[in-house]
């Protein structure tokens, strides 16, 4: 974090104050704004690293804490308990609306959100999608992120059944070895994209055939450093192709 601003904050959305980290270059103003969306575990040290790696390429970062009202990520080791106590009892509206407020308040911070770019890991790849949907942003990029599934009054669509309210163009990084997220579903996605709104069609994949699911994260097994470090500089590039820089 040397030369950086960079550590805890919370901001302000509906009555509740919700945790966040950010980085973002010191003493700069007016920089572009990229929303960093956590996988289940929670802003832990790999997502406040992302943010500080985006910080490092000239943006202002923010990652929330997006489950803070329902519980705390951190503190559970067993991940079935985490997502059946957690994790699934998230509104997918409750998520939009904070994120909503995070660049509100990025907007208080030096951002510049018109200059507004998402990025998400697994259960974050997924939002970033809804928020391509639903937020006023440039570009997402969504790492491995579930394409479609079961709908439920708590998450009433999913990113295959809003391909046609797309507001930015998203590229699609995942595994071809992912066996939650199997290859199908990316092309039952490619094909829905094609008949959606102009973002949409512009949307991309790229299916790296030797990795599966989290082959960014890498303080776990899944980790894939070749495929890891060709996304990062893939996500920098589509940033600055659709203007967050």
């Amino acid at each position: 974090a040397e030369g950086l601003a960079a550590g805890r904050v919370s901001y302000p959305s509906r009555g509740f104050e919700v945790p966040a980290y950010r980085a973002a270059p010191g003493g700069r103003k007016d920089l572009p704004v990229v929303l960093v969306i956590s996988e289940i575990f929670g802003v832990h040290e790999y997502i406040a690293d992302t943010c500080r790696r985006l910080a490092r390429a000239g943006y202002l970062a923010i990652a929330p804490e997006l489950f803070a009202r329902q519980g705390d990520a951190s503190a559970y080791s067993d991940m079935a308990r985490l997502m059946g106590e957690v994790v699934s009892k998230v509104p997918d509206d409750q998520v939009m609306a904070d994120l909503d407020a995070a660049v509100a308040w990025a907007a208080t911070q030096g951002g510049d959100t018109a200059r507004l770019g998402i990025t998400g890991f697994c259960w974050g790849g997924r939002i970033t999608w809804l928020y391509a949907a639903h937020g006023p942003v440039k570009a997402g990029v969504a790492w491995y992120g579930r394409l479609e599934g079961e709908r439920n009054p708590l998450q009433p669509h999913h990113p295959i059944d809003l391909v046609r309210e797309l507001k930015a163009p998203v590229l699609g990084l995942y595994g071809a070895l992912d066996t939650g997220i199997p290859v199908a579903s990316v092309e039952r996605m490619q094909a829905a994209l094609k008949s959606g709104s102009a973002a949409a069609r512009a949307s991309e994949f790229v299916v790296y055939p030797e990795a599966g699911h989290a082959f960014h994260a890498d303080y776990r097994a899944s980790y894939r450093q070749q495929a890891a470090q060709d996304g990062w500089q893939r996500m920098l590039a589509w940033m600055q192709r659709h203007g967050v820089v």
